[in-house]
């Protein structure tokens, strides 16, 4: 009898440890509570990825997840990614034009700055990219590689749809938006921000109505013997779009080089200055006021000039601010 009660004893003993060893133990929680590992919380991310097909540049792009190392090769792209809230999944940006968009200091502040200008193959390599998405210039000789030579690499190329196409237009913006938001799957936000841009637009096209006759618009960049200006394209558009008329929307590049004697014929009632390095907004403005040639033109005549930063005419999130711009300084009297 007692050898049994010993018996019986030792084996409610071990019991009672098993028990309490098990509830010592912090137990996992489950999916309803909110518990998932990272690993099967990334799983759980990764299947919800539907594989996505972009056309690009007269390539095919397919990709079976979002990029995770991206690198952004323009300001106006490096802006795109950030405004849509990309930067966890950038690795390095270069080529910037001017400061980063206040909001988005903090955020281009955490990602690696690869170049002043386009980085070299190697550089961009060195930050291991699978993504990289810039301007047609970011892929042509003096820029990092074809996209070609980087698909061999195994990186993929997203070329800004506006840079390539004949004439880049509002539209072509809103199609890399979508596109990028689609290949990263945050299509809710690029959707959101395309909207946002869109009722801008209205905005303020509401506001100018519809002038009789648009303002003849010249777009000057720089030039001292001949002018620089911008031919068909999204500064054209902006200009359209703002009631003007860019007087030379109709030459078949996107910018191009042209004669005094032409703006004189054309004879802009204002003058786009865009402003960015050296001479200064104001030095191109003194010297056209200075310039013979142009002594009889009307913008020059009215002192008729709107100043826009080059980097608001690149295609991205700032074509807003250039849209409202042009339309406050074509007609200033629709916004007082």
């Amino acid at each position: 009898m007692k050898r049994f009660s010993t018996l019986m004893i030792s084996v409610l003993m071990s019991t009672l440890l098993v028990v309490l060893t098990a509830c010592g133990q912090t137990p996992s929680k489950s999916p309803a509570a909110g518990g998932d590992s990272p690993q099967k919380a990334s799983s759980e991310q990764a299947a919800a990825y539907t594989p996505v097909t972009i056309q690009n540049m007269d390539r095919t792009l397919t990709f079976k997840e979002a990029p995770k190392r991206a690198v952004s090769l323009n300001q106006h792209t490096t802006e795109i990614m950030l405004a849509l809230g990309l930067e966890k999944s950038m690795v390095g940006t270069a080529y910037m034009d001017d400061e980063i968009l206040p909001e988005l200091k903090e955020k281009y502040a955490a990602i690696p700055v690869l170049a002043a200008k386009y980085p070299s193959l190697e550089v961009l390599l060195g930050a291991d990219p699978d993504f990289v998405y810039g301007r047609k210039s970011a892929f042509a000789e003096k820029g990092v590689g074809t996209v070609e030579a980087l698909k061999e690499k195994g990186i993929t190329a997203y070329v800004a749809q506006g840079t390539y196409v004949p004439f880049g237009s509002l539209d072509d913006v809103y199609a890399d938006i979508s596109n990028i938001g689609t290949i990263f799957n945050v299509k809710a936000k690029s959707d959101a921000m395309i909207d946002s841009m869109k009722a801008k637009v209205k905005e303020i096209q509401a506001k100018i109505g519809q002038p009789e006759k648009p303002l003849r618009v010249f777009a000057y960049d720089s030039g001292d013997d001949k002018a620089y200006t911008a031919g068909k394209s999204l500064t054209t558009n902006l200009v359209q779009l703002a009631g003007g008329k860019n007087i030379f929307g109709d030459v078949e590049k996107g910018w191009a080089t042209v004669s005094w004697e032409e703006v004189v014929a054309r004879d802009p009632e204002v003058i786009l200055i865009f402003d960015y390095d050296k001479p200064t907004a104001q030095e191109k403005i003194k010297s056209l006021q200075s310039n013979p040639a142009l002594a009889n033109v009307t913008a020059i005549k009215n002192n008729r000039f709107v100043i826009m930063p080059l980097s608001d005419v690149f295609e991205g999130v700032r074509n807003m601010t250039a849209l409202d711009k042009m339309a406050k300084g074509f007609y200033p009297e629709k916004f007082k």
